[in-house]
């Protein structure tokens, strides 16, 4: 019960970090918001990692993998979207992160190979690329837009994020680290980076309010924090296939907040769009099957 619990509350979390980004631009330019998400993470992640007593690694490889990770994660993906929020609504840039599943199965096949799709697998990866192509609506594109830049670089972020997790197969997952531990390394390191980037990424002028501040807040200490612990809480518990499930939340939660509180709208080929990515996932992690392993392998002999 208490894992299923922490599994609506990450998909409600990081369903809701889109509102907070959106919410976070209207007082602190889309650096800052990515400054304020990743220092206040960092922060609630220490003082949690202080209190169960968590330790750090030692080995310099080990953290130099981090600082890979630390930048393809989070920094990297994390400046994408909220600059992307600038021109697109949450709602849309919500649906680009359901895509992460498909980005992660062509990364980790194609450029880290720790994986080797089947028939099923391509199949949905190819429909999740169309569920892209009907999301984007090229047809509707008369120039290149500030909201096709932000499409753009929406999928730019989910493609680090598919990097990343192909890379955190091949380097760290086989390392036994507390979640605690994974978490703090993963976003204290990204908060360095920030820090240092301050005067380049994050300085300008604030305007104050009551919603922004919470909202960067929220982003921070829950969606980039707390959260993070849940995951791991999770994925350890139920493993990486029922965890990934959080994925057909995270979009719906999304969507509804931006139609709810934000006022926005939708374009009739995004959640159509949307729905054929769900439908590519579906294959992509084999909760669905068109050939049987029968099927397959007479396919394969045939061909």
């Amino acid at each position: 019960m208490k894992v299923a619990l922490q599994f609506i509350a990450m998909g409600l979390v990081w369903g809701a970090s889109f509102l907070f980004m959106k919410v976070g631009l209207e007082g602190v330019s889309f650096g800052q918001v990515v400054w304020a998400r990743l220092v206040f993470g960092a922060i609630t992640l220490v003082v949690i990692a202080i209190v169960t007593r968590s330790r750090l690694p030692r080995e310099p490889i080990v953290w130099l993998h981090f600082l890979v990770v630390a930048l393809t994660y989070c920094v990297i993906p994390y400046l994408l979207f909220a600059w992307a929020e600038q021109y697109v609504s949450s709602s849309l840039a919500s649906i680009y992160n359901a895509v992460t599943p498909i980005t992660t199965a062509i990364l980790v096949t194609v450029a880290f190979r720790v994986e080797k799709l089947n028939r099923d697998q391509v199949l949905g990866v190819a429909i999740g690329v169309l569920g892209v192509v009907i999301v984007v609506g090229p047809w509707q594109i008369a120039a290149l837009s500030g909201s096709l830049w932000g499409q753009l670089a929406c999928l730019g972020a989910v493609t680090c994020y598919g990097f990343s997790f192909g890379y955190i197969r091949r380097f760290i997952s086989h390392r036994a680290m507390p979640a605690t531990t994974i978490a703090v390394m993963n976003i204290g390191v990204a908060a360095v980076i920030m820090l240092l980037l301050t005067p380049v990424i994050a300085w300008g002028p604030i305007t104050f309010s009551w919603p922004v501040l919470l909202s960067l807040l929220a982003l921070g200490a829950l969606g980039t924090g707390v959260v993070y612990i849940w995951n791991m809480n999770v994925l350890r518990a139920w493993g990486p296939t029922a965890t990934s499930g959080v994925t057909y939340v995270t979009p719906v939660v999304g969507v509804a907040l931006g139609i709810l509180v934000l006022g926005e709208t939708l374009s009739w080929n995004e959640p159509v769009g949307a729905l054929v990515v769900i439908a590519g996932i579906l294959l992509t992690q084999q909760r669905v099957r068109l050939f049987t392993r029968r099927q397959a392998e007479l396919v394969d002999r045939a061909a």
